[in-house]
């Protein structure tokens, strides 16, 4: 049996992260006799209690700029044979979150980082502090090609720490047929400044003349530290942005959250997932995986990850802020039905190679290796 720590942010909390730790740990948990415990990173977003299940459970918290705290988290993990550590910058306090180097120091117990975002323009702190993780992680993971290839060339992190482990997927291709009366096209997520959610907008107004029209269902809430920082200002601007291109019947923008059933639902019943994302640096996108995964054909704009992963097939690259090329794009999907049998094809090999299961036995086997290396050492 192996003890497992994780450090991140955990339900309630609403973010990648959060999600990310929770399916991870579950996995891995139910694999065999591996006990997993959580100290959850607090964001300063409210999110209420923990969500504990029989074999995870929240043992601590970790608040910024909170010395005793990091003190404290650090004695926690170490009685854990290996601490799974998720990287985001801003989430640990400090400037990038670079409170995280302290903690990593503190930690004597092998550590596993796994890096959800490696930028390929970085500023100089950033780029010294990524440096500085590799340096102090006995294993870095990297979920892309592209973010692999960046911590090594870029980052100056040793090769033999890297290591390729893939974005787990919960979704089996979707089952449920398209019954409906308009084409829909679906984005999810999380809001905020960033998604491009605008160009999906403008597209709409350049296909009005297909018969029947399609319609563009946008699902999520605001981001929780976008309404902190700037409100629902953003959802409101797209708001204002449907009603003055008289697209009220062809734009339905959802604030509701949906759990995981409900939104699986809402995929499969989608025909078309757009993801109009501004970023050129996202290197891991876990709704580019999951949309895949559904086995629905996905036009995206050309970030590092979605160039990666719809290489292989199953979905159409578009360039950033051009509703043309979007329009075009979702024209030539829904005129071709052979597209979608290729996305099909495509999430069974997603869904088979990047499964939850598969993703946590790969944890758990460098787990293992780099404990048996620690007892050796």
């Amino acid at each position: 049996m192996t003890r497992f720590g994780f450090l991140s942010t955990y339900p309630p909390t609403r973010c990648g992260l959060a999600t990310f730790t929770a399916a991870l740990a579950t996995a891995i948990s139910l694999a065999g006799d591996d006990v997993c415990d959580v100290v959850r990173v607090d964001d300063l977003v409210p999110a209420g209690p923990p969500v504990n299940t029989r074999r995870v459970r929240v043992v601590g918290d970790l608040r910024p700029r909170d010395m005793a705290g990091r003190e404290l988290a650090a004695d926690l993990l170490n009685d854990r044979d290996v601490v799974v550590i998720q990287h985001e910058y801003g989430i640990y306090g400090g400037p990038d979150g670079d409170e995280i180097l302290d903690l990593l120091a503190r930690i004597k117990v092998p550590k596993i980082v796994v890096m959800h975002t490696v930028l390929s323009s970085p500023t100089p702190h950033q780029r010294s502090l990524t440096t500085a993780i590799g340096e102090e992680a006995d294993a870095i993971v990297a979920m892309t090609q592209t973010a692999m290839t960046l911590l090594v060339d870029l980052y100056d992190v040793s090769p033999s720490k890297v290591h390729l482990i893939p974005h787990g997927v919960t979704w089996a291709p979707a089952a449920i047929a398209t019954i409906h009366t308009r084409p829909t096209i679906l984005t999810w997520g999380l809001l905020g400044p960033g998604k491009g959610i605008e160009w999906g907008i403008r597209a709409m107004t350049l296909l009005g003349d297909l018969d029947p029209a399609p319609l563009y269902r946008v699902l999520g809430q605001t981001h929780p530290k976008v309404v902190i920082d700037q409100g629902e200002q953003y959802r409101r601007s797209l708001s204002l942005l449907v009603d003055a291109l008289g697209l009220k019947g062809d734009v339905q923008i959802d604030g509701r959250y949906r759990e995981s059933a409900e939104l699986a639902a809402e995929v499969a019943a989608a025909d078309l997932i757009l993801l109009p994302y501004d970023s050129r640096d996202q290197a891991t996108s876990g709704v580019l995986v999951e949309a895949v995964a559904a086995g629905k054909l996905v036009i995206a704009t050309r970030f590092p990850h979605s160039i990666e992963l719809l290489s292989r097939g199953g979905g159409v690259l578009v360039d950033h802020e051009r509703p043309g090329q979007i329009a075009e794009a979702i024209r030539a999907a829904l005129a071709d039905p052979a597209r979608a049998l290729e996305a099909q094809a495509v999430a069974r090999e997603s869904a088979r190679a990047n499964s939850w299961e598969a993703v946590a036995e790969t944890y758990r086997t460098l787990a293992s290796e780099l404990a048996r290396v620690s007892v050796g050492g």
